[in-house]
C-alpha cells in the first residue's frame, strides 16, 4: 500500500510539473511566428472582450494575467487606451472570469486523470475532489468578496478620509471595527466585512455578509466529510486529522458572532498543524488584498509535496544561529520574544513541492513560498508550516519572454549573466532560491511575538515593513555565515527582484512587496552598487558588496529593536518612503526617486514589448 503511495505520488507530481511546462509554452503566441491557433484564439477572444486591440504588447498583457495571474500589465494595457477606472474594474473582473474557467476545466481534468488511473486510495481520491468541489464554491463567492471590499467599501473609505490610511485606521480602531481575538484585544486580521451604514459602518461575519456563498461552501465541506467519513487512510493514518480539519473549517466558515471568528479559525489552523501527508491543503490564511480591515482572504489550493526528500537544513541554521547572536548583541531582556522565536523555528514543517490545484483568491497570483500560520497564539503552541514551490518557479521564469525592459534597464552583460544561471546552473538557482526565498519565510518568524502585528499595525501598514524584514533576514543570515561561492549570484538576485517590484507600484494587493523594493532600493543606491545617471549603473565589486552588507546588517539591527520595542511600522517606513497626493508610495532619497521615475515611466511605455536583441530559444 505504501509502495503504491510513494509511485503514485511521484506520478502526480510529474503530471503537475508537465503540465506547467505545456502552460508556458504559450508564450510561444509571442516569441516565434509558429504558434498554437487554439492558443491565439483563447487570447484573442479575450482581449476583444476587453476592447484591447490584438497586438502582440497586449497578447503579452494577456498571458501574463493567464499564465502568471497578474494583471498589472493588462491594468497598463487598458491605461494606455484612455480607459477610466470602472471601465478597468470591470475589465480585471471579466478577466478574472475567464481565468477561472479556464483553470478550472484544467483542474477538474487534472481530478480525471487521477481518477482514471486509479492513483492514491479512495480516501485521497475523495480529498481531491472535495476540494475542487469547496474551490468551486469559493470561486464563486470571490466576485462578491472583490465587489465588495475592494470595489465598493474600501473606495468608499479613501474618499471619505481622502485616501489617508491612518486616519482609516484610527476610525476602524475607535468604532471597534476590527475582529476581537480570544482575549478580548483587537485581533491582527478579520474574518469579517464593513457594511455601509447612516452613521458610518458595521462589521459582518463572512456568514452574514455572504449567507448563499458560504452555505455553498458548506455543503460542499459537507458532504466531503460525509464521504471521508466512510473511508480509511491506510497509508498515512491521517483521516482522523482531515476529518477534523474540515469539520473545523465548517464551523469557521459558518460562524456569525464576529467575537468568536478568530477563536474559530484558530481552531481551524491547530487541526490544520495536525496534517502531515504530503497532499497538503490551503485555506484563508492571509490578508493582502484589503489594507484597511485585513479582512482574510479567499484562499483554497491543493500543495504537492515533491517526492524526492530536500531540506534547507543551511538556511535554517544560518537563520537560528543569526537571530540568536543579534538577539544577545542587543542585551535585550525580552526573553519570551527570543523563546518564541527559537521554537517556532524548531518547529517548523518545510514542504517544498508545487501548487496542484488552486481557486478563488488565487486565480489573482500565487505565492512562491510562504510561511503560516498567522495566528501566533496558534504558532506558540503547533509551530508554522512553509511552503516553498521553487520547481514551479524556476518553470514560470524560463517559460517567460525575454523583455526589452530588462535589456534597457539592466544591460546585456548584467542579464545574459542572470539567464545563465536560470537555463544552464540550475543547481546555483535553487541554492539562491533557498537564501532569498525560503530564508524570507524563515525571516517571518524572526522577531515576532503574541500581539507584536496588532500593536506595530496601529497605522495599518505593518505588512510595508514586514516583507521587507523577512527578506532581509535571510540576507543577514547569509552574511553573517557567508558562502563566498553565492555571493556575486545573491546580490546580483537582489539587484533584479528590488528594481523589479517597481512594477507593482499600483497594484494594491502587493504593496507590501513594493514597499519592500523601496527599501532594499535605498541601501543599494546608499552604497554605491547602484548609480542613475539617465542610464543605470552597477558595481558588483567587493567594496560596494561589502558596503551593502554594512547597510542591511545596521539597518536590520534598527528594525530588530523596532520590533522588539513593538512600535508604529511606520516611523520605520517613513525612513525611506512616504505617500503622495495619489496615495503611492515613492522613495524619500532624490536619487532612487528619480530611478523608481524612470522604470515606472519604462515599464508604462515598453514593459510588454518583446526583446528583439536576445530570443528564450538561444538559451533552451
Amino acid at each position: 500500500m505504501k509502495a503504491k503511495f510513494l509511485n503514485d505520488w511521484a506520478r502526480l507530481y510529474e503530471i503537475v510539473a508537465m503540465r506547467q511546462k505545456e502552460l508556458g509554452d504559450y508564450f510561444g503566441l509571442v516569441e516565434h511566428e509558429a504558434f498554437d491557433v487554439d492558443v491565439a484564439t483563447l487570447i484573442d477572444a479575450f482581449l476583444e472582450e476587453v476592447e484591447l486591440a490584438q497586438t502582440r504588447d497586449n497578447r503579452v498583457a494577456a498571458l501574463t494575467r493567464l499564465i502568471n495571474l497578474r494583471d498589472d500589465q493588462l491594468v497598463q494595457a487598458l491605461e494606455k487606451e484612455g480607459k477610466d477606472a470602472v471601465f478597468i474594474a470591470q475589465a480585471k473582473e471579466k478577466a478574472y472570469l475567464w481565468v477561472k474557467a479556464f483553470y478550472m476545466k484544467r483542474h477538474a481534468s487534472l481530478i480525471e486523470t487521477v481518477e482514471q488511473e486509479a492513483l492514491f486510495s479512495p480516501f485521497y481520491r475523495r480529498v481531491l475532489q472535495g476540494v475542487h468541489e469547496i474551490g468551486v464554491a469559493m470561486s464563486e463567492w470571490q466576485s462578491q468578496w472583490n465587489e465588495h471590499i475592494v470595489n465598493t467599501i474600501n473606495p468608499l473609505l479613501e474618499l471619505e478620509y481622502e485616501r489617508d490610511g491612518q486616519k482609516i485606521a484610527a476610525m476602524l480602531h475607535e468604532k471597534g471595527l476590527f475582529d476581537p481575538d480570544p482575549c478580548g484585544e483587537e485581533g491582527d486580521r478579520s474574518y469579517s466585512v464593513l457594511q455601509k451604514v447612516e452613521n458610518g459602518y458595521i462589521a459582518q461575519a463572512y456568514a452574514t455578509a455572504f449567507p448563499r456563498e458560504v452555505a455553498s461552501v458548506r455543503a460542499a465541506i459537507g458532504s466531503l466529510v460525509e464521504d471521508l467519513n466512510a473511508l480509511d487512510d491506510l497509508v498515512w493514518g491521517q483521516k482522523e486529522a482531515y476529518v477534523r480539519y474540515f469539520q473545523a473549517l465548517d464551523q469557521a466558515f459558518g460562524e456569525e458572532d464576529r467575537t468568536q471568528l478568530i477563536a474559530k479559525w484558530a481552531d481551524v489552523d491547530r487541526t490544520w498543524m495536525d496534517m502531515t501527508a504530503p497532499i497538503q491543503i490551503g485555506h484563508p490564511l492571509e490578508y493582502y488584498e484589503d489594507h484597511y480591515k485585513k479582512a482574510v482572504a479567499l484562499e483554497w489550493d491543493v500543495r504537492l509535496s515533491r517526492p524526492e526528500h530536500q531540506s534547507a537544513a543551511t538556511t535554517y541554521a544560518r537563520i537560528e544561529q543569526a537571530f540568536v547572536r543579534l538577539y544577545d548583541a542587543l542585551g535585550s531582556t525580552q526573553t519570551h520574544v527570543r523563546e518564541n522565536v527559537l521554537s517556532n523555528l524548531k518547529r517548523v514543517q518545510l514542504y517544498i513541492g508545487r501548487p496542484a490545484l488552486f481557486y478563488a483568491a488565487e486565480f489573482n497570483g500565487l505565492f512562491s513560498a510562504q510561511v503560516v500560520p498567522n495566528d501566533e497564539t496558534v504558532s506558540k503552541e503547533r509551530g508554522k508550516k512553509i511552503f516553498a514551490f521553487a520547481d514551479n518557479v524556476l518553470d514560470a521564469q524560463r517559460a517567460k519572454p525575454f523583455l526589452k525592459i530588462h535589456h534597457e534597464v539592466f544591460g546585456k552583460a548584467f542579464i545574459d549573466e542572470e539567464r545563465d544561471i536560470l537555463f544552464h546552473r540550475p543547481d546555483l538557482w535553487h541554492r539562491i532560491y533557498e537564501v532569498g526565498t525560503i530564508g524570507h519565510e524563515y525571516g517571518h518568524i524572526l522577531w515576532m511575538d503574541e500581539g507584536t502585528e496588532t500593536r506595530m499595525n496601529r497605522s495599518g501598514v505593518f505588512k510595508n515593513i514586514e516583507e521587507f524584514k523577512a527578506t532581509t533576514g535571510g540576507l543577514v543570515a547569509f552574511f553573517m555565515h557567508e558562502d563566498a561561492t553565492l555571493k556575486r549570484a545573491l546580490l546580483s538576485d537582489t539587484i533584479k527582484r528590488s528594481v523589479g517590484l517597481i512594477a507593482w507600484m499600483k497594484t494594491s494587493e502587493v504593496e507590501p512587496y513594493y514597499c519592500e523594493g523601496l527599501i532594499h532600493l535605498s541601501g543599494l543606491f546608499e552604497s554605491g552598487v547602484l548609480r542613475f545617471d539617465e542610464t543605470l549603473s552597477i558595481d558588483q565589486s567587493d567594496t560596494a558588496y561589502e558596503k551593502l552588507k554594512s547597510w542591511y546588517l545596521q539597518t536590520y539591527t534598527d528594525l530588530a529593536k523596532h520590533y522588539l520595542a513593538q512600535n508604529d511600522a511606520k516611523i520605520f517606513l517613513d525612513r525611506f518612503a512616504s505617500q503622495n497626493a495619489e496615495g503611492l508610495y515613492m522613495p524619500c532619497r532624490t536619487d532612487v526617486k528619480r530611478f523608481v521615475e524612470y522604470y515606472w515611466y519604462l515599464h508604462q511605455t515598453i514593459g510588454r514589448q518583446i526583446d528583439e536583441q536576445s530570443k528564450r530559444s538561444d538559451w533552451l
